[in-house]
């Protein structure tokens, strides 16, 4: 089975070993066949805590860490 992985931009690294990413979508609207974006916002694993808000980076799925935990920072794309 292969693993989720999204790219996103670090939104909030308040938390101890976590940050919030946020995903951005875009999708056609059914009816008006316009171009939308839509973005949703995942917790990642982060054990270092060396993430800066404004980072992009690649989550990968994993295992339940906590109740809203289900993703893991893979890798720092850029700034």
């Amino acid at each position: 089975m292969n693993k989720k992985v999204k790219e996103g931009v670090v939104v909030s690294n308040k938390m101890q070993k976590t940050v919030t990413v946020s995903v951005e979508r875009t999708i056609k609207h059914p009816q008006y066949r316009k171009i939308i974006k839509q973005s949703k916002k995942y917790y990642a694993h982060n054990e270092t805590h060396d993430i800066q808000v404004g980072q992009k980076v690649l989550i990968e799925e994993t295992r339940p860490i906590s109740k809203l935990k289900r993703w893991i920072v893979k890798e720092v794309m850029a700034s």
